[in-house]
């Protein structure tokens, strides 16, 4: 009889145990869901501010129109991008086509003086800010959550149910690379 019992209440144990940690790689499964959405809030935000940017340049420079077509083309494939590597990507192209559109403004000293434009250009740096700080939290996220479903013994009731490892939202490769400077 004793060992019915024991037997009984290590099989309670072991399904509690089960239990929490599949709880765990929920909440972890989770936070990185949150994170990916707060990283797809900033990206909306800064998505929202470009068109109003390219409207206010177009009103000082409309002959510039092939820098301004950049930036249209690479925030459509930036807001169409599914993937956190394919989003990456995109956003390393939105970031290029921006940085050639404010390298406008040093030869249109009336676009630089805008009120309007300036306005915009700090609003967006300040999203910029947010998004770094919101890829940051992601991966930490990400982090979080494939050491869980990797180690013993959580790796088991993961392989079980389903959990899969994440992708890190990672900067293209030539954004690692060292910055060059020239003078």
């Amino acid at each position: 009889m004793i060992t019915l019992i024991s037997i009984a209440v290590i099989a309670v144990l072991l399904c509690l145990a089960a239990v929490s940690l599949y709880n765990g790689l929920v909440r972890r499964r989770g936070a990185v869901d949150n994170a990916w959405a707060q990283i797809d809030v900033q990206l909306k935000r800064r998505h929202d501010l470009i068109p109003n940017l390219v409207e206010t340049v177009k009103g000082y420079a409309s002959h510039e129109r092939q820098a301004l077509e950049a930036v249209v083309a690479a925030r459509s494939r930036a807001v169409g991008a599914q993937t956190p590597k394919d989003q990456a990507a995109a956003e390393d192209a939105l970031s290029g086509a921006l940085k050639g559109l404010f390298a406008l403004a040093e030869a249109y000293p009336d676009l630089k003086a805008s009120r309007n434009f300036s306005e915009l250009q700090e609003e967006l740096s300040d999203t910029e800010n947010r998004i770094a700080y919101t890829r940051q939290y992601y991966n930490d996220a990400v982090l979080t959550y494939n050491n869980a479903i990797q180690t013993v013994p959580a790796n088991i009731v993961a392989g079980m149910t389903g959990f899969a490892p994440r992708e890190y939202f990672q900067a293209p490769g030539e954004e690692r690379g060292p910055v060059q400077v020239r003078f």
